[in-house]
């Protein structure tokens, strides 16, 4: 049988690649998985031998400290990989094909999957709704950051590259299916982003990035990104998108030098709860920031994408509201312009089919978007080090060394 080594979380800012046990068809006991779904058997499910997984902006909040995830957990939960075995009642995925992995992890049985929201499933995580690979209170399902990890009900979940040949000669883009990409898309489409639209993407890291290549893909007029750091508002305007650095004056104001009027058909908050402040307070850090200014510069009637992760338990918040995902937000001026908002999972199985598509006939270049950049797994531990400076890179791990 095969060894296996995959990243695992040690401690606040440490994560080292462990020696770990090679995946059964069955959720074993372990760091963060929830008593209730030690023994679930899984036949049917498949064992992967990963092709390629992301280091995700959402994995680093686990790293820095900022979630309550249990030291030792393995982490990852964007992944694409090779089918090395199925379950016994696995009909449709066979051993050998190439495949993307939706990081949510979901049962297509559940009254929630039947109608397509698969970020909430009801029956993978007894915790509560919702579950994910590698990730704090999302079931304890082993993460993919890994050379093999088992995918449970994948004749539902997996979405297979119709030619596996060509699919490797994309895979720098493909293998961003199994999360930003969609996650990207998903806060442009739910912001209402269509052709003319003018649109602030807040956050120019890799899931702001790949919503700002997604509004444009969806035929947006303007798209403006806002951040602070130098390297990826470069990075933004390297496919053709406008900025704004936060920490240089209002939005509003900056909105209207670019576009003539200080709002937009549709803004994105792809930050999150680690957002800090604008203009003079932008050294400290103010988790509401983001979701204020969004609907500051939303046009009234707007909708608003809202992708960047908030969670219930944060101990490095700022203050006591903070720690239990409290925030002061204005929801009377989202109230006052009649404002929609859409949060949560992204639903990945809604969108990347469609997504895979327009990577295989080049209508789409998310790599280049948001800087693909392979290193080794056993380079992991740096990787996460240097994203945690705030290179403008997504770091793609290459455990089998099977891409380019």
């Amino acid at each position: 049988m095969a060894g296996n080594k995959a990243v695992a979380y040690i401690g606040p800012g440490k994560v080292e690649v462990q020696s770990i046990d090679y995946p059964k068809l069955e959720l074993r006991d372990g760091p963060g998985v929830n008593p209730k779904n030690v023994g679930r058997k899984c036949e049917h499910g498949v064992i992967l031998k990963v092709v390629s997984t992301n280091i995700c902006g959402s994995d680093q909040h686990m790293v820095r400290g900022r979630t309550t995830a249990p030291v030792g957990l393995v982490l990852g939960h964007e992944i694409t990989g090779e089918v090395v075995e199925t379950g016994r009642d696995v009909e449709f995925i066979k051993k050998g094909d190439l495949v993307s992995v939706p990081f949510n992890i979901a049962c297509g049985r559940c009254r929630n999957c039947k109608e397509g929201k698969t970020g909430i499933c009801l029956s993978v995580n007894p915790a509560r709704p919702g579950a994910a690979y590698g990730y704090v209170d999302m079931g304890g399902w082993v993460g993919g950051q890994a050379q093999y990890v088992m995918v449970p009900y994948a004749d539902f979940n997996l979405l297979k590259f119709p030619d596996k040949d060509q699919a490797l000669e994309k895979i720098r883009d493909l293998t961003m299916l199994s999360d930003i990409f969609p996650t990207g898309y998903h806060g442009a489409v739910t912001a209402g982003v269509t052709s003319g639209s003018t649109v602030y993407v807040a956050g120019a890291g890799p899931v702001g990035l790949a919503c700002a290549a997604s509004a444009q893909f969806l035929g947006a007029a303007a798209v403006i990104v806002g951040d602070l750091n130098p390297e990826r508002l470069a990075q933004a305007r390297s496919f053709g998108c406008e900025t704004i650095d936060v920490s240089k004056g209002d939005v509003p104001d900056q909105i209207e030098q670019i576009l003539g009027v200080p709002e937009v058909d549709a803004a994105v908050d792809c930050v999150g709860f680690e957002a800090r402040g604008h203009g003079s307070e932008a050294a400290r850090e103010a988790p509401a920031t983001v979701l204020n200014a969004i609907m500051t510069v939303a046009r009234a009637g707007a909708s608003l994408g809202i992708p960047g992760l908030y969670v219930t338990g944060d101990p490095g918040g700022v203050d006591a509201d903070a720690q239990v995902g409290s925030l002061k937000i204005r929801i009377g001026l989202g109230w006052a312009k009649s404002h929609t908002f859409t949060t949560g999972q992204t639903p990945v199985m809604k969108y990347h089919r469609g997504l895979m598509q327009a990577i295989l006939r080049d209508k789409v270049k998310i790599a280049k978007a948001v800087n693909a950049t392979v290193i080794p797994l056993e380079e992991a531990a740096g990787g996460y080090k240097d994203f945690d400076k705030g290179a403008s890179k997504k770091f793609v791990l290459n455990p089998h060394g099977l891409v380019s």
